[in-house]
């Protein structure tokens, strides 16, 4: 026999399994880059490299999620030092969640 604070919850009440939020790439990577990379500069090689493993399965999506945190300000271009290498200076800002839009 059950004691009194015993409760049993029937298969309606169970509460909904909360999925966590996923993320898009650009706020991915965006995280990566504050939180993690420790370098001032990052280049496109190094994205494909050490970034997130959503971002680096596309190489091209890498390249586009970069160049979309350049236009938000979150990334400065670099001069090439080779043709086909990108490198970017991070723009680190005092925030307290880092948004890409903002």
């Amino acid at each position: 026999m059950p004691k009194q604070s015993e409760t049993f919850l029937l298969a309606d009440d169970t509460p909904p399994i909360k999925q966590p939020e996923k993320k898009p790439p650009e706020q991915l990577m965006l995280d990566w880059l504050l939180q993690r990379w420790p370098h001032q500069t990052v280049s496109s090689k190094q994205i494909y490299q050490y970034a997130p493993r959503s971002i680096r399965l596309d190489p091209e999506g890498a390249i586009r999620t970069a160049e979309l945190l350049e236009r938000y300000g979150w990334l400065t271009p670099l001069p090439r030092r080779q043709r086909n290498w990108r490198v970017w200076e991070i723009m680190r800002r005092p925030v307290l969640y880092p948004k890409v839009a903002g």
